[in-house]
């Protein structure tokens, strides 16, 4: 609920792109009480808001925060009937200037229903957001909570059609969540074959141990 304090987490990761969630008061006008704003500007960096509903009289839900420009957003609704609203906050960033030669780089954060049926519906929906197959040259990373604990459908599908970066392959299980005793392994990280995984680990920290009750995933990306 501190705003300087995830900055501060943040700080340490020193990532260059950060995907968040469950981030509240999105569009309040007071920089305090507006945490994407209030972390945007501690970083320097750019950001965009993805609203999934309203919380407290302010827009709640997805925000990605880049040093590198934003040059297109949208946000995917994933609602499932009546469960609570969620949704896919999709993010172009121009990596170079010269963009005519790199094409833009597309992150897709998510954050996924707790319900097994719910997710079943998201997790197709969520494949159809994000276009399916790669083509070879298309540059995506789709991350965030999917809030699967066992493999699910999401899981199945995003692993079959994009490569998986999964900290337990390099460091042990990655339990992310809750973060002062980790459990379970909730949050992912998917993407393009046309970018190369270099590191992945779980960012482990006092400070992160109470900034959330979810550690950070730190992926390092090369482009081929």
């Amino acid at each position: 609920m501190r705003p300087r304090r995830i900055a501060d987490v943040l700080k340490q990761v020193d990532a260059d792109i950060i995907a968040l969630q469950e981030v509240v008061g999105m569009d309040e006008p007071e920089r305090e009480h507006n945490q994407v704003h209030a972390i945007a500007d501690e970083l320097g960096f750019d950001f965009r808001v993805g609203e999934n509903r309203r919380l407290r009289g302010a827009a709640y839900g997805n925000a990605v925060l880049s040093k590198f420009p934003i040059v297109a957003d949208q946000n995917h609704d994933l609602t499932w009937r009546k469960s609570e609203p969620r949704g896919c906050l999709q993010i172009s960033i121009a990596l170079n200037e010269r963009s005519e030669y790199l094409a833009p780089l597309e992150i897709y954060n998510v954050h996924l229903g707790t319900s097994l049926f719910e997710r079943r519906y998201q997790a197709r929906r969520l494949f159809d957001v994000i276009g399916g197959n790669s083509n070879g040259s298309s540059q995506r990373i789709v991350l965030g909570d999917f809030n699967e604990w066992v493999r699910g459908l999401a899981t199945q599908l995003l692993s079959y059609h994009l490569s998986s970066a999964e900290p337990e392959r390099l460091i042990g299980r990655a339990r992310s969540y809750p973060g002062v005793l980790p459990l379970l392994h909730l949050d992912h990280i998917y993407y393009d074959s046309s970018l190369e995984l270099k590191a992945i680990t779980v960012h482990r920290s006092r400070l992160a141990l109470i900034a959330s009750d979810h550690l950070p995933i730190v992926a390092e990306f090369r482009l081929r």
